[in-house]
C-alpha cells in the first residue's frame, strides 16, 4: 500500500473517531462565531502543564474584558467548543458546542473545562490528525458567520500526517486556523514557533500567540481570545 493508501485508512479511521466523539449540532437561530479550542494533551505535557492549560482556559474565557465582549451581541453569541490531542487516534471532546449567551453560560463552559481530566497521556504530537478531528468537529456546528479553530500545543509533528496533507484533502475554506504556540517544552523554542507560524495557522486575518511557558498560558489564551473576538464583532458590524 502506498504513501496515500496508508493516509486513506488513517482518515476513515479519524472520521470514525470523529463522528462517535461529536455530537449533533444544537439549534441556535444565530450566532457570529463557532470557536472550537484545541489543546495538547501529549507526552510533552505532564500533569501540572495539562492543569495549567484547563484552568488558564477557564480563567480566560471568565475574564472581564473577555465576559464584556461575548455578550456584547446577545442576539448572535459565540457558540464554543473544545476537544484535548495527541496521538493520531487520540481526540476527545472535552466541551460540546455551547452559546456563550449568559454569565452563567460562559461560567459553566469554562467551569466543565477546567475540572475536565484528561484521557490520554502517553502519546505523541499528532498536529495533522488534530486539524483533520477539527474539521469533523467544525461539520457539527450550528450555522454562524465566522469559523474559528484556535489550536494550541508546545511542539511540532511527529505522528502520522502533518498539516499540508490536511488542508489538501479537507475542505476548511470557511475556517480560519490560528495558533497559541507555547515554549519552554523539549522542542527549542523557535523551532515550535515557526512550525506555527508556517503550518498551522491559516485564513484571512489568522495569527499565531505566543507563551513563554505553561505557566504564561493563561495570560496568552485571554489575549488571543480578546483579538479572535473582537475581530469578529468587528467583521459582523
Amino acid at each position: 500500500m502506498g504513501k496515500h493508501g496508508q493516509y486513506r485508512s488513517l482518515v476513515i479511521a479519524a472520521v470514525g473517531a470523529a463522528v462517535l466523539a461529536c455530537s449533533a449540532a444544537p439549534a441556535f437561530s444565530a450566532c457570529r462565531l463557532a470557536l472550537l479550542l484545541g489543546f495538547d494533551a501529549s507526552s510533552s505535557v505532564d500533569p501540572g502543564e495539562d492543569r495549567l492549560q484547563r484552568q488558564g482556559i477557564a480563567q480566560a474565557l471568565t475574564a472581564p474584558e473577555i465576559r464584556t465582549i461575548l455578550l456584547s451581541t446577545p442576539d448572535a453569541p459565540v457558540v464554543l467548543a473544545a476537544y484535548e490531542w495527541s496521538g493520531r487516534y487520540h481526540q476527545t471532546m472535552v466541551l460540546n458546542w455551547t452559546a456563550l449567551s449568559s454569565h452563567a453560560a460562559i461560567d459553566n463552559a469554562a467551569a466543565i473545562i477546567a475540572t475536565s481530566r484528561r484521557a490520554y497521556s502517553e502519546f505523541p504530537t499528532a498536529v495533522g490528525h488534530s486539524l483533520q478531528f477539527a474539521a469533523k468537529v467544525f461539520e457539527t456546528a450550528p450555522r454562524c458567520d465566522f469559523l474559528t479553530l484556535d489550536l494550541s500545543g508546545d511542539g511540532v509533528n511527529n505522528d502520522g500526517f502533518g498539516p499540508r496533507y490536511v488542508y489538501e484533502t479537507n475542505d476548511f475554506n470557511q475556517i480560519t486556523v490560528n495558533g497559541l504556540a507555547i515554549g519552554g517544552g523539549t522542542t527549542d523554542d523557535q523551532v515550535v514557533f515557526d512550525f506555527f507560524f508556517d503550518r498551522i495557522i491559516r485564513g484571512p486575518g489568522s495569527f499565531v500567540e505566543t507563551a513563554a511557558n505553561f505557566n504564561d498560558f493563561a495570560r496568552a489564551m485571554r489575549r488571543k481570545l480578546y483579538r479572535e473576538i473582537s475581530l469578529r464583532i468587528v467583521g459582523k458590524l
